[in-house]
């Protein structure tokens, strides 16, 4: 014979980023498998070096990175963990983003601006990234940014279920931070059995970032546990204000549940001296010390991220992680 049959063998490996290496470590227990050790580090000019301690040749790579603040170092660590994992001949590298950083920037505005989401993708793509898995994007079009497969996952159901079980019995109301966030409240509506939804009319300056002025409640809020739905909390600006409005209008009780929680300042101190009773996120990022609030509740992504992993590294399907079909 003049050929030599190989078995075929797969291997999963973790990798994590210095963003936050205790969700990797979280998503690794769950999975059974321990991240792989590196060394990674700066030199005295800010390049970052990162060369893994194990043989990756062969293997189906995941790269955890979670984009918190110092983003633009993360993202080029992240680049540079692609590019020494396809130069190790890892098989298929995927990308796992809990958040994705620039998603912000989908779209241009204005002329002479730029549409920074699509430059991620495109640089992922470069550095060797075969796929991308991701929690909660800002706007849904990102998927096609990147050349190659996208899996979506969603939180919903996680902070659904906690805020089901802690306010079962309870008058709610769903309520749109601004317009844009409509369509996602409508699906909160229909995870929590039908209730009403009421959106909060604003006008933004666009020339000016993270600054919100926000008008009129539209909807029924008044006597109702009224749950505030968004993707992320940046600054805060929106969240609380929208928060002030529902009060003036009679809501019983404010509740916010979020994807991401950025918390950039002075979110913490808005949140803090707001009317808001409970803020529920998820640890997509990391939250140190100076931005925890007793009033925030943050529930672990990490069983759904592995799950979701598990499901790529089967050749699975991630879409029946949420009631689809395979």
């Amino acid at each position: 014979m003049g050929s030599i049959v190989a078995e075929n063998r797969k291997s999963l490996m973790l990798f994590s980023g210095r963003a936050f290496p205790e969700l990797a470590k979280e998503i690794g227990e769950v999975l059974g498998v321990a991240p792989t050790p590196a060394d990674a580090y700066e030199f005295a000019n800010g390049e970052i070096f990162v060369r893994f301690k194990d043989s990756v040749r062969g293997s189906d790579a995941f790269v955890v990175q979670s984009m918190t603040h110092g983003i633009n170092t993360w993202v080029m660590e992240t680049l540079i963990m692609v590019d020494a994992l396809k130069r190790g001949s890892a098989k298929r590298i995927t990308v796992v983003l809990p958040f994705y950083p620039y998603a912000r920037q989908d779209k241009k505005h204005r002329g002479r601006e730029p549409i920074s989401a699509r430059l991620v993708a495109d640089l992922l793509k470069t550095a060797g990234a075969n796929r991308i898995l991701t929690v909660d994007l800002h706007t849904a079009q990102i998927q096609g940014f990147f050349d190659g497969p996208v899996d979506h996952l969603f939180a919903m159901d996680i902070l659904a279920e906690y805020v089901e079980h802690k306010y079962a019995g309870r008058p709610m109301t769903v309520v749109a931070p601004d317009s844009g966030r409509v369509r996602v409240a409508e699906r909160w509506t229909d995870r929590l059995g039908g209730c009403p939804l009421a959106f909060i009319h604003k006008t933004r300056d666009p020339m000016k970032p993270n600054q919100v002025v926000a008008n009129r409640v539209v909807g029924e809020v008044e006597g109702r546990v009224c749950l505030i739905v968004d993707d992320m909390i940046d600054t805060g600006g929106t969240i609380t204000k929208a928060a002030d409005i529902l009060k003036e209008s009679g809501a019983a009780e404010i509740v916010v549940a979020s994807t991401h929680a950025l918390l950039s300042d002075p979110a913490t101190e808005r949140l803090k001296n707001s009317p808001i009773s409970e803020v529920v996120v998820t640890n997509t990022l990391p939250l140190p010390a100076e931005k925890q609030l007793d009033k925030l509740t943050v529930l672990s992504i990490a069983p759904l991220l592995a799950r979701a992993i598990r499901e790529v590294f089967d050749d699975g399907s991630v879409t029946t992680l949420f009631g689809g079909l395979s």
